[in-house]
């Protein structure tokens, strides 16, 4: 049996106008989790970054992986505003909270 492939292109947080992360990963609350018990150790464990503050969903794995590299070039007040578009999105999502960012409100561009 073939394993389902869901490509996805995700940020992290870890709080309210910290450190962000952008990944893409083929299982989001999987990948997730392994960040929230940084089970791979790197930038995410070191800076403590494990909030879910925006994903999007892409038909393949190379379409995940061109957004990731388009979004790595924007500035962070760009990834903020999609922070902020997301919120709604993920307060549905979160209806498991060790894995979103939903308390977190605001995100303020005070490092642009």
């Amino acid at each position: 049996m073939k394993r389902s492939i869901e490509p996805y292109v995700y940020l992290l947080a870890s709080r309210r106008n910290g450190t962000l992360y952008l990944g893409v990963t083929s299982n989001l609350m999987q990948r997730v989790a392994q960040h929230r018990t940084e089970i791979f150790g790197g930038f995410t464990a070191e800076h403590g970054v494990k909030l879910l503050v925006w994903f999007e969903q892409h038909a393949t794995m190379e379409h995940a992986i061109l957004r990731e590299k388009q979004i790595k070039k924007w500035r962070r007040a760009w990834k903020l505003d999609l922070i902020e578009q997301a919120k709604s999105r993920l307060a549905g999502l979160c209806s498991q909270p060790r894995f979103c960012a939903a308390r977190l409100t605001g995100f303020p561009r005070s490092r642009e």
